[in-house]
């Protein structure tokens, strides 16, 4: 690709800019200056033919053509930049007196109105020498020229100098730019130091770093949760594996370490499952809506697979509204069976449990209410990032890999939708909210 220099670029185009409107000047100038030698050469042939006039009318009466041609001849001697020559009738009555000298001659024929002599017209033959305008106009033409082309120079060289100087803040901004980096996380660029117009995409690129840093601590604090969640439940199994080879074991004592371990392996296939399909969400999937459903019947059959835990806990689930629209049932069901799995393990024993579901314009809310012990409002915004728990005291922090509610969210936002949460007054509420499809075919 051809380097394109925004100097080389701008310094062309006040060159070319400059060419074509001095041209402009210097052709009117050139034109208006010919147009003015074209009246003065006017102006002269109207004098000489007055002149021939007034000495024919002079002669004519009567008529003495040698007094005509000794009047013209001493005229014309005196003015060797013109020359006359007389025809009366068909008789040439005076010539000039010699061959005409070197020049641009301008010759112009003219019978002379209301002039006769012994009734025969009179005709004029006027020749004007105009090389000295001719020069003149040389002289001026080569001078506009020169201008133009200098003046085209010059302005390409200061415009040169100028686009060079108001280039300065943009070397000095990449310079400070090529210092962002990991190993330079924190650093900004202080946006008061360019100019007005640099200053909103230094704006940018602030904003820019710091989604990139935002990112990228993301990204260590996911890479350290996963190395957490893995290595405990691998730990686990190598233990286990360790003391049952230490010694002889029974067949019956080793089918139980086999179950256990295969146990450890569901919870790191849970998990890496529960990953990849994170990964999916985060690049843009979107949900494969069917129906309209009733979002009651789908959280019915969700609190029908849940209670067997239910019972175990002397809980009771309690469904309030209902609404119709269009969803994947699959991930409604995973999100509703995540956020009532999460209620049961944090709610107080013999409580109720509530999950609603209310239209809200277009959209559709659905929460669960729980009775319990009350989050922290410093941890409710972090409910739904991935392997984050609000106590890892709290009952049943250890046996889940805090995802679930991180799955929830993803559903809800391939649903075009969003999460919410709170907890207050012993009730810990949470839930998403489900849009409409953008067309039929979302």
């Amino acid at each position: 690709m051809k380097d394109k220099s925004i100097q080389t670029s701008l310094s062309r185009w006040f060159a070319i800019q400059t060419l074509i409107g001095l041209s402009f000047v210097c052709v009117a100038v050139y034109a208006a200056t010919r147009w003015s030698f074209q009246l003065k050469q006017s102006e002269e042939f109207t004098r000489y033919i007055e002149l021939v006039q007034h000495v024919v009318e002079e002669t004519s009466n009567p008529p003495d053509l040698d007094a005509l041609r000794h009047k013209l001849g001493d005229y014309f001697l005196s003015h060797p930049d013109a020359a006359a020559a007389v025809w009366v009738g068909k008789e040439q009555v005076y010539l000039p007196p010699g061959p005409a000298a070197k020049g641009n001659w301008v010759t112009q024929d003219r019978m002379l109105e209301g002039l006769a002599i012994d009734g025969k017209p009179i005709k004029l033959q006027l020749t004007l020498d105009v090389s000295k305008d001719d020069l003149l106009l040389r002289r001026l033409a080569w001078t506009l020229f020169l201008a133009t082309t200098l003046g085209s120079l010059l302005v390409a060289f200061t415009g040169s100098l100028v686009v060079r100087r108001g280039l300065k803040q943009l070397k000095l901004l990449a310079a400070k730019t090529a210092e962002a980096g990991p190993e330079n996380a924190g650093i900004r660029i202080d946006a008061s130091k360019y100019a007005s117009e640099l200053q909103p995409w230094v704006g940018q690129f602030n904003a820019l770093l710091e989604r990139v840093q935002g990112a990228y601590e993301q990204l260590e604090s996911f890479n350290a949760d996963v190395a957490h969640e893995l290595r405990t439940p691998l730990a686990n199994m190598i233990a286990q594996a360790e003391v049952e080879l230490s010694q002889a074991r029974s067949v019956t004592a080793l089918q139980d370490a086999l179950s256990s371990q295969l146990e450890e392996a569901h919870r790191l296939s849970n998990i890496v499952t529960d990953m990849l399909f994170l990964s999916k969400a985060d690049r843009g999937a979107r949900a494969r809506r069917t129906g309209p459903v009733s979002i009651a019947e789908q959280v019915a059959a969700v609190a029908e697979f849940h209670e067997a835990e239910l019972e175990a806990s002397e809980l009771s689930l309690k469904i309030d509204g209902d609404a119709n629209l269009l969803v994947d049932v699959g991930l409604l069901r995973r999100a509703v069976s995540n956020l009532v799995s999460n209620a049961i393990r944090y709610a107080t024993p013999q409580s109720l449990i509530r999950v609603a579901i209310e239209q809200e314009g277009s959209a559709v809310k659905l929460f669960v209410d729980n009775r319990g012990e009350p989050i922290d409002p410093s941890a409710l915004p972090h409910l739904f990032e991935r392997f984050y728990r609000a106590d890892r005291s709290r009952s049943g922090s250890s046996s889940h890999h805090g995802l679930g509610l991180t799955i929830v969210s993803a559903i809800a936002r391939m649903h075009g939708g969003s999460t919410f949460a709170s907890s207050g007054g012993g009730v810990t509420r949470i839930g998403i909210l489900l849009a409409q499809p953008e067309s039929s075919g979302d």
